[in-house]
């Protein structure tokens, strides 16, 4: 992915409280008798290979998502659920008295620093397995290095076609764009019943934006639905004026978008500026409030498919929303529901492993791929709703909304207002 441009620079300022104590500590594994007593901290790349030993301490868990670049707008809200997971499970007693411990790294928003970041969680912070990464590109990039090392990855918004097939040790708590994105299609043909064109934008270098572009695209096929238009894009793209007009031009009553928060938030805006009346549907890589800083009022009734809502009922969910709200004065949103989701389903399987053979006992290579059976093995009461896996790692979860931005014509406070 290219590198944040300086329009994005700016938008990320708005999120800047996400970022506050992002650093991953310490923490420590001791050798086998061969070895001496290793500590580590986050944020330092090696290419050292695995090494067996046992814990001591708390349980490191890797966090591998984009703290930087324009994908930031995004994994910062991960890393703000993923935190709210750590304290929340720890107040609980963590893993039957052990608390865990995550480990911080920035993927960036590209496929190299994702690798390194995934090395440094593996080879020296020596996690017992990975949160992570932010985008599915990267995941088709990183995954195949923690496969080959037998750790456990949980994607925890990695929605594109074959994640899972990555490999054995490679799961995700995000429901796959196939199940998620014809919802929101379906919503606004309901609110709009005389639909009858419709425009595609997409961006053409994000994997995850061209997986859900094709699902989008078959679903408007589906529903009978004429398409008009498929414009591409890149994330890092600005200006969109040519799209924007050459899809005008046809008269669209529906378009839709999948990229990314800024490059998409953008669109939105100038789709407007430049006449453009009809329903908006944006895909996955919209769904955070941090668009609203980007399109603002003109942001107002864009509809979004959704795997998470606050209003999910549940006790787990409660104090996720509770917690969340407390420290940020906003409602939770998805990307920061399925963070906590997926640090949730490693505190559980801990849980339950530990009581079966007790994890600081175990060799690390050995704890990671008992760990990785347990995970599988489960099913979990998340803010997400109850959700568990396929024998591939593929998550099974039942509930799923549509949301639609709602903002006053000042452009302040805006929300996602779920629909019945």
């Amino acid at each position: 992915m290219n590198n944040a441009i300086a329009r994005t620079t700016a938008f990320l300022s708005t999120c800047a409280l996400l970022l506050t104590g992002c650093g991953g500590g310490t923490n420590t594994v001791t050798s086998s008798p061969n070895n001496s007593p290793n500590t580590t901290t986050n944020n330092t790349a090696t290419d050292t290979a695995a090494t067996t030993g046992t814990l001591s301490g708390a349980i490191p868990i890797g966090i591998a998502v984009a703290q930087t670049s324009n994908v930031a707008l995004l994994g910062q809200e991960q890393v703000a659920g993923a935190k709210l997971a750590e304290k929340y499970f720890n107040s609980k007693g963590g893993v039957n008295g052990t608390p865990i411990k995550l480990v911080f790294q920035d993927t960036s928003g590209d496929e190299a620093g994702t690798i390194n970041a995934f090395q440094t969680l593996i080879n020296k912070d020596k996690v017992i397995g990975i949160v992570g990464p932010t985008l599915s590109q990267q995941a088709f990039s990183a995954g195949p290095i923690a496969e080959r090392a037998k750790v456990p990855v949980i994607g925890p918004s990695n929605t594109a076609k074959n994640i899972p097939e990555i490999g054995d040790y490679i799961a995700r708590v995000s429901a796959p764009v196939s199940v998620v994105a014809p919802n929101s299609v379906k919503a606004a043909l309901k609110q709009n019943p005389q639909v009858k064109k419709v425009a595609v934008f997409y961006a053409q270098n994000d994997a995850f934006s061209k997986s859900e572009t094709e699902i989008f695209q078959q679903t408007v096929k589906d529903q009978g639905l004429e398409l008009v238009t498929v414009q591409k894009f890149q994330t890092s793209d600005t200006d969109f004026q040519s799209q924007a007009t050459n899809a005008i031009n046809l008269k669209p009553d529906l378009i839709i978008i999948s990229g990314l928060a800024a490059d998409g938030g953008n669109l939105v805006r100038q789709l407007r500026e430049l006449g453009y009346k009809g329903l908006i549907v944006g895909g996955n890589g919209l769904n955070t409030s941090n668009i609203l800083s980007v399109c603002k009022a003109l942001c107002d009734g864009v509809l979004i498919a959704q795997a998470y809502s606050p209003e999910h009922p549940g006790e787990i969910n409660a104090a996720f929303r509770k917690a969340y709200t407390d420290e940020y004065k906003k409602e939770p949103p998805q990307f920061s529901a399925q963070a906590f989701a997926a640090v949730q389903v490693y505190v559980e399987a801990l849980q339950t492993l530990d009581k079966k053979s007790k994890v600081n006992k175990l060799q690390l290579p050995e704890l990671r791929t008992q760990l990785n059976k347990q995970i599988l093995a489960g099913t979990y009461n998340t803010p997400l709703g109850e959700i568990g896996f396929t024998p591939i790692g593929e998550v099974v979860q039942k509930d799923f909304y549509v949301a639609q931005i709602k903002m006053p014509k000042d452009g302040s406070q805006g929300q996602f207002t779920f629909i019945k």
